[in-house]
């Protein structure tokens, strides 16, 4: 009896943390068969600030997903994100070694390994080397090379680099729990996976995953990701300016903007109003739907600018044909679509996980964009059997012999 095929991704936010499992299908679907989704600790604008706390919600998240699905989680993709995440262009030649100039994996290998050798500072580690395109003596466009004839392989790819001791505390939380990692995954490449159609990747595409403490900008081109950049500002700086305009809770906030909130306020009627929560010493008091929706669209317009303006850092100023995807927690907004078509001058619409089945009816918004994309990844991964494995430290790698030995053991 061949042993059940399984994808774990646990996605470490600044909101939530979303453990899922999932299992592969003869005919390599994925159904989903656990979900464990916690309010998040320990983590601000993406990067782990405590660790203690971190390991506990990872711990409550996976708990969820292991006594929802039966299965005990050994290792998995870990989604990543935070400011300190960037992307720069590089370039790898090689020559094609074999006498009848047939190229092959280990000459693609060596390509993108060339490709790595970028200059890079001492305190930030390289997580993806993404293949755009290979070019084979001066023909360009290429996706697949290898069985291909040719003399000189060339490969243009996109680099994604981070924090070294981000990335390793992120790491550590994650092996505290007791689970190896397949790889660390940068989430708005994962989100993609989840949302975004083939030809909207081949055309031209902006992903934006405005999460809780950042937004995820990621830009696809030619089928492969071109660009990415990750701002310390999400949905949270949206509550905090809702608390401080109607003095009101934070938690209070956040309760008004997912109930009530618009993010546009010129479509609302002037004269409607809501009951807003006071602070403990106060009574609650009456305000402005239209002032609500103010302060909205006023912290939306800026997130937007500087969208505009790192995506014209990577030369994309000009949009791209199949314009703009949301997704995160923030996409949830009614009326962010509207207003993003207007500020980007181009199609919007807001992107869902699809392609899943099994107990997806709690990851099927776009909040978990990323969550279900790390489960398209891992599979993917799986299938071309090529996994860009991240370096691990020694921590990891004695942790991962363990784990490895253990796997032989569980269902």
């Amino acid at each position: 009896m061949a042993r059940e095929r399984i994808v774990v991704g646990i996605d470490v936010g600044t909101t939530k943390v979303c453990a899922l499992i999932a299992a592969v299908s003869e005919d390599d679907q994925l159904e989903v068969i656990g979900v464990g989704v916690v309010p998040s600790r320990g983590l601000k604008k993406g990067v782990v600030v405590s660790v203690e706390e971190t390991v506990e919600s990872i711990e409550a998240a996976v708990a969820k997903a292991e006594q929802q699905s039966g299965f005990k989680i050994v290792s998995a993709y870990v989604g990543i994100a935070g400011a300190h995440i960037s992307s720069v262009n590089s370039h790898g030649v090689v020559a094609v070694h074999r006498h009848d100039n047939v190229i092959t994996e280990d000459d693609v290998n060596r390509a993108l390994e060339a490709a790595r050798v970028v200059t890079i500072p001492p305190d930030r580690e390289i997580v993806h080397v993404l293949p755009r395109h290979f070019i084979i003596d001066g023909q360009e466009g290429i996706k697949d090379p290898a069985g291909m004839l040719g003399h000189r392989l060339e490969v243009d790819t996109t680099i994604v680099a981070g924090s070294a001791t981000s990335l390793n505390n992120m790491m550590r939380c994650v092996e505290r729990v007791g689970i190896g990692i397949d790889d660390l995954v940068l989430q708005p490449l994962a989100a993609g996976e989840a949302v975004l159609t083939d030809a909207e990747r081949e055309l031209g595409v902006v992903l934006l995953d405005i999460g809780g403490g950042t937004t995820d900008i990621a830009v696809f081109c030619d089928g492969s990701l071109a660009y990415a950049s990750i701002l310390p500002i999400g949905g949270n700086h949206i509550s905090n300016d809702i608390a401080m305009g109607l003095r009101t809770p934070f938690a209070a906030a956040e309760e008004v903007k997912l109930r009530h909130g618009y993010a546009l306020p010129e479509l609302i009627e002037e004269d409607r109003t809501i009951e807003v929560a006071a602070f403990e010493r106060d009574e609650g008091r009456t305000v402005s739907l239209r002032l609500l929706g103010e302060i909205i669209q006023d912290r939306l317009d800026e997130t937007f600018d500087l969208v505009r303006e790192q995506l014209a850092k990577g030369g994309y100023e000009g949009g791209l044909p199949a314009g703009i995807v949301l997704t995160g927690g923030t996409a949830q907004l009614r009326g962010i679509r509207r207003l993003a078509a207007q500020r980007f001058q181009g199609p919007v619409r807001i992107g869902v996980p699809t392609g899943m089945f099994g107990l997806v009816d709690t990851i099927s918004g776009p909040a978990f964009a990323a969550s279900a994309g790390l489960l398209k990844y891992g599979l993917k991964q799986e299938e071309d059997g090529a996994s860009q494995r991240h370096t691990p430290s020694p921590l990891s790698g004695a942790v991962g012999s363990v784990l490895t030995w253990l796997r032989s053991f569980l269902p």
